[in-house]
C-alpha cells in the first residue's frame, strides 16, 4: 500500500514507467506498463524479476529473440466471434504475422529448454496450431493481399478483368492514335478522369470523336472524352470488379468462419505477445540503467550496495558524468537512518534513491545496484516529500505534514517503510523539533523501517542515544566548500549554514550578527560537527590513499616473488646444463688423449707421426677451449628476429624474442616480459635453452608470434567477450599496434554498446569507428590506440 496516493510521482516511479513504455513495440505492451503495480507478494515479485533478468541475459548474451510483429489480435479475435462478420485482408495479415512471431518465439525457447525457465512458463502448455497459418496462407499472400487463386471463381473473374482491361487499352490507344493524327487532341497523353481512361481533345473537335465527356479543363479549351468503343468495355470491367469484391467478401467470410473455433487460442497467443513485449521493455530499460537482479528476501530489510538513482544515472550518462554510488543498510538492528548534512548535499536524492529502488523491486523491475544487494518486501510504503499544502482542503504546509504524521503513527508497523524529507520543518523549530522527535520515537517503538532527512540537532542527538536509530551524514569538502554526495553512516553531519552563506557571498557583518544570535551551546555543537566532518574527510582521503598504496605494494611483492622463483629455477637448470657440458668436454678430451697415446705407441714413437699427432691434439684442445667465446661473438653478430632464443650477456637468464623495436628487444621469460638493449643479448640455439624455460615460454610466445589485432566475439556472453577483447588490447598495446578490429555483429546493438562503453574506460583508446557499410558497417568496431 502506498500512502499518499501521489507517492509514486514524488519518488519518480511514474517517470520510470514512461521510459519503459518507450521500449514497447505495441499498444498492448504500453497498456501493460501503465498497469504496473507495487506488489507485496514475494513469489510474484521473484517471478517478475527473474523474467526481466532472463530477458536481459538474452539481450546481452544470446541470439536475438525473433520478435518482429506485435498486433492487437485480441480485437480481431473478438470481431471474428460475431456470426456473419469477416476480417479484412489487412486484419488477416496481422493475425498471420502475429502467429509467425508467436511460433518463432516458442521454437526459440524450445531449442533452449531449461535455460530460461521463467520465460518458458509464459507459454507453458500453449500449442503451436499451425493449421491456422496454413488456412490463412491459402488465401492471403506474404504481402497481405488476397491471392488471385483463392477460389476458382475469383481466378476466373481476375482473368476476365485482365483480358477486358487489355482489350480496352488496345482500343483506346488505337482511337488516340487516330485522333492525334487528325490533330483533334490537345497537348498531353491519355489521362484518368472519374476512374476512367480518357483522351484529351480540343474543345472545337469534341463532336468529331464519339464518346462520353467526363471532364473539361479549367480554361474550357480541353475536354476529356472516353471513346464510345471503350465505354462498353470499361463498364464490363466495372461489373467484373464488383463481382470480384463480392467474391473476396465471400472468401474472407468463409475464412473467418474457419478461424472462429480458434478464438480462445488466439486470445492466449495475444496474451503471450503482450507479456513478451512487456518483459522485453523492462529488460531493455534495465540495460539502459545498467540494472541487476538483487537478492530478494521475504523480510523487511534493505541492503543497497553501489546503488544509483536511475533517473539521475540517465541524465548524467548524457552529460558523460558518473553518479556517486550509495551504500546503505536498513534491518532489524538499524531500523531508521537519520540523514543530516549540508543543503544541496544529496540528502533528498539519497532518500529518494532508497524509496524508488524499493518501489522498482516490488514492481518486478531490476535496479541499478550491485547484484550482491539485498532487498526485502514491505507491506506498506509511507512517503512525506515536498510541500502538499492545499487551498481547497485549507491545509498549510505544516498541517499537511502533521496530517501525514498522524497516518504514519496510526497505521505503520514492522512491515512498513517510511521516508520523510526535512523532518519537522514548516513551523517554529522550537516546537517542530520536539514533535518530530516524538513521532520518530513512536515509529521506532513500532519497529518501523525508514529513512528521514533533517537539520534539527535534537533529532541527531536523539538518534545517537536511541537503539534502532542510526545517524548518517552526507560528506562535505569544507576546504573546497563542495558536497561529496557520499553517505557516511554512524555520525551526524553539520548543515554548514554559515560556511555555505559565506561562500555564496553574504556580507561578513551579517554573518557575524547571525553567529552572535545563536546560543553558545548550539554554536559549540555545530563547530564540533564541522571539525568532525573535516577529520572524517581527512581520514577518508588517507584511507583511500593507503588502500591504493597497499594494492601497489601487493602487486610489486607478487611480481618480485614470481621473478625470484623464476630466477631460482632458471639458475638451477643452467647449472645442470653447464655441469653436463663440462663433463662432456672432459670426457671427449680424455678420449682424445688416450687415442693419441695409443697411436704413438703403435707407430713405435716415429718422430714425424708423433709430431703430427701432437699438433692434432693441440688443435682439438684449442677448439674446445675457445669454442664458447667464438660462438658468443658469432652469435652476437647474427641478426635477431621474433621467435629466436637469446641469453642476457650479464646473467644466465634465457628467453624468447617477442619483438624488436629499434635497439630494444622484447623478451618473454615464462610468464614475465622484459625489455633489454640489443647489445645486452646474444642469440643461442634452442637446444641450449633448458626445457623448463622452453615449456613455460612456449605457449605465450607462440601466441605473440602469430598475434593478429582482430577478434571475433559473436555469440559470446558479454563477460567472455570483454575478457577476450581485454587480452587482445593488452597485447596490441605491448606490441605497439595502432588499432584492433572487433567483430561483434549487429543484432539489437547491445553487445556493441557494452563493448564500446567498456573500451571508453581505457586511456590508451583514442577513438572508435564503425567499419565501412559495404564491409560490415556497425557490426564491426575499429578501436584506434594512442
Amino acid at each position: 500500500m502506498l500512502y499518499p496516493n501521489n507517492s509514486a510521482d514524488k519518488l519518480g516511479f511514474t517517470e520510470i514507467k514512461e521510459l519503459i513504455k518507450g521500449h514497447c513495440l505495441s499498444i498492448m505492451g504500453r497498456d501493460r506498463v501503465d498497469k504496473i503495480q507495487v506488489m507485496n507478494n514475494y513469489d510474484l515479485i521473484r517471478k517478475f524479476l527473474s523474467q526481466a533478468a532472463e530477458f536481459k541475459n538474452i539481450l546481452q548474451n544470446d541470439a536475438a529473440l525473433p520478435i518482429q510483429h506485435f498486433f492487437d489480435i485480441k480485437t480481431l479475435a473478438n470481431k471474428s466471434r460475431i456470426e456473419g462478420a469477416f476480417l479484412s485482408e489487412e486484419e488477416f495479415y496481422q493475425v498471420q504475422s502475429s502467429l509467425n512471431t508467436v511460433f518463432a518465439v516458442i521454437a526459440y525457447f524450445n531449442e533452449r529448454e531449461g535455460q530460461y525457465p521463467n520465460l518458458e512458463a509464459l507459454f507453458e502448455h500453449l500449442p503451436m496450431e499451425k493449421s491456422i497459418l496454413k488456412k490463412i496462407g491459402m488465401v492471403i499472400d506474404e504481402k497481405g493481399k488476397i491471392r488471385p487463386n483463392a477460389s476458382r471463381e475469383l481466378l476466373e473473374i481476375t482473368t476476365g478483368i485482365a483480358k477486358a482491361e487489355q482489350e480496352a487499352r488496345r482500343k483506346i490507344d488505337q482511337v488516340f492514335k487516330t485522333a492525334t493524327s487528325n490533330n483533334w487532341t490537345a497537348d498531353g497523353s491519355l489521362t484518368i478522369r472519374d476512374g476512367r481512361l480518357c483522351i484529351p481533345v480540343l474543345a472545337e473537335n469534341k463532336r468529331k470523336l464519339k464518346g462520353f465527356v467526363h471532364d473539361e479543363s479549367a480554361s474550357g479549351q480541353t475536354v476529356y472524352i472516353e471513346p464510345e468503343e471503350v465505354f462498353t468495355l470499361n463498364n464490363k470491367i466495372r461489373d467484373l470488379e464488383f463481382e470480384r469484391r463480392r467474391e473476396i467478401v465471400k472468401i474472407l467470410t468463409a475464412l473467418t468462419d474457419e478461424l472462429r473455433p480458434f478464438v480462445p487460442l488466439l486470445l492466449s497467443y495475444h496474451g503471450l505477445l503482450t507479456k513478451l513485449d512487456f518483459v522485453r521493455a523492462k529488460a531493455l530499460f534495465a540495460v539502459d540503467i545498467e540494472a541487476e537482479l538483487p537478492e530478494v528476501v521475504n523480510e523487511a530489510k534493505i541492503k543497497l550496495i553501489d546503488a544509483r538513482h536511475p533517473l539521475l544515472f540517465l541524465n548524467f550518462k548524457k552529460e558523460q558524468k558518473t553518479v556517486v554510488p550509495l551504500n546503505v543498510n536498513i534491518d532489524d538492528g538499524t531500523r531508521i537512518v537519520v540523514v543530516s548534512g549540508p543543503n544541496a548535499g544529496g540528502k533528498s536524492v539519497c532518500m529518494k534513491t532508497v524509496g524508488l529502488l524499493q518501489l522498482m523491486v516490488q514492481a518486478g523491475l531490476l535496479i541499478p545496484a550491485n547484484e550482491a544487494s539485498v532487498v526485502g518486501v514491505f507491506k506498506q510504503l509511507f512517503v512525506d516529500i515536498g510541500d502538499d499544502q492545499s487551498i481547497e482542503s485549507d491545509l498549510s504546509t505544516y498541517s499537511a505534514h502533521l496530517s501525514k504524521m498522524k497516518n504514519f503513527v496510526e497505521q505503520a508497523n514492522g512491515k512498513t517503510l517510511v521516508l520523510i524529507d526535512e523532518f519537522g520543518t514548516g513551523t517554529d523549530p522550537q516546537f517542530g523539533g520536539p514533535i518530530a522527535e516524538a513521532v520518530l520515537e513512536s515509529l521506532n517503538q513500532k519497529k518501523v523501517r525508514g529513512m528521514v532527512t533533517t537539520h534539527y540537532s535534537n533529532l541527531k542527538i536523539f538518534a545517537s542515544n536511541t537503539e534502532g536509530i542510526e545517524n548518517a551524514s552526507m560528506l562535505f569538502n569544507n576546504v573546497a566548500m563542495q558536497p561529496l554526495y557520499i553517505l557516511e553512516v554512524g555520525k551526524p553531519g553539520s548543515s554548514y549554514a554559515f560556511e555555505i552563506a559565506q561562500k555564496i557571498g553574504l556580507p561578513q557583518h551579517v554573518l557575524n550578527l547571525a553567529k552572535n544570535k545563536i546560543s553558545a551551546g548550539q554554536k559549540k555543537v555545530d563547530t564540533l560537527l564541522v571539525d568532525l566532518e573535516r577529520e572524517k574527510k581527512e581520514i577518508y582521503d588517507s584511507r583511500v590513499q593507503q588502500e591504493k598504496e597497499q594494492r601497489r605494494l601487493n602487486s610489486l611483492l607478487t611480481e618480485n616473488e614470481k621473478l625470484k622463483n623464476y630466477l631460482d629455477e632458471n639458475k638451477k637448470a643452467l647449472l645442470r646444463e653447464a655441469k653436463q657440458e663440462a663433463q662432456n668436454i672432459i670426457l671427449n678430451a680424455n678420449k682424445l688423449v688416450e687415442n693419441t697415446i695409443a697411436e704413438i705407441k703403435s707407430t713405435n714413437a716415429d718422430k714425424d707421426v708423433t709430431r703430427a699427432l701432437r699438433d692434432n691434439l693441440n688443435t682439438e684442445l684449442k677448439k674446445n677451449s675457445i669454442k664458447p667465446e667464438t660462438t658468443k661473438v658469432a652469435i652476437g653478430e647474427e641478426e635477431l628476429k621474433p621467435g629466436d632464443w637469446v641469453k642476457l650477456v650479464d646473467s644466465d637468464t634465457s628467453g624468447q624474442v617477442i619483438e624488436i623495436i629499434k635497439d630494444n628487444v622484447v623478451i618473454a621469460m615464462g610468464d614475465l616480459r622484459t625489455v633489454a638493449k640489443r647489445k645486452r643479448v646474444q642469440k643461442v640455439s634452442k637446444s641450449a635453452v633448458p626445457k623448463s624455460v622452453r615449456r613455460s615460454t612456449r605457449n605465450d610466445t607462440g601466441d605473440y608470434a602469430s598475434f593478429s589485432p582482430e577478434i571475433d566475439v559473436r555469440g559470446k556472453r558479454t563477460d567472455e567477450a570483454l575478457h577476450a577483447i581485454e587480452k587482445v588490447l593488452d597485447r596490441a598495446l605491448m606490441m605497439s599496434f595502432n588499432n584492433i578490429k572487433v567483430i561483434h555483429g549487429k543484432g539489437d546493438g547491445i553487445l556493441r554498446k557494452m563493448i564500446r562503453d567498456y573500451l571508453k574506460k581505457y586511456d590508451q583508446v583514442d577513438r572508435m569507428e564503425d567499419e565501412h557499410a559495404d564491409r560490415g558497417g556497425d557490426g564491426i568496431t575499429y578501436v584506434y590506440l594512442k
